[in-house]
């Protein structure tokens, strides 16, 4: 009897334990998670055609993924989950020809492409 009693309340710490996460207390700090490289209008806007791959590293950093198979394209990611649950994505795909810069895709346009505000 006494042996079930304490498999019972170790039963019971564990199951409470495991709620915590679900269930949201107050005064529970939680952190906000950012990943992949830093992403901004600015640095999109100094990308020009014919760049070097050593100026675009020098504006942009480190690319995220560098594919062994296709040096030719580098792969920039952002992440930001923050503690409220919202999340933030943005990416950047850079392509070179001949080691220069020939285009970029992704989820940033140069201010020049955009046109004038309205």
């Amino acid at each position: 009897m006494q042996k079930a009693l304490k498999h019972l309340t170790v039963l019971a710490a564990v199951a409470m334990l495991a709620g915590c996460q679900y269930f949201k207390f107050p005064g529970v700090y939680k952190i906000n998670i950012q990943q992949g490289n830093i992403i901004t209008q600015d640095m999109i806007d100094d990308l020009k055609p014919g760049m070097t791959k050593r100026q675009v590293r020098y504006i942009m950093g480190n690319p995220l993924i560098q594919d062994t198979f296709n040096p030719n394209r580098w792969d920039y990611f952002f992440s930001m989950k923050l503690a409220d649950g919202t999340e933030t994505k943005e990416k950047v795909s850079i392509f070179f020809k001949d080691d220069k810069l020939e285009s970029f895709s992704g989820d940033y346009i140069p201010s020049a492409a955009q046109g004038p505000a309205e």
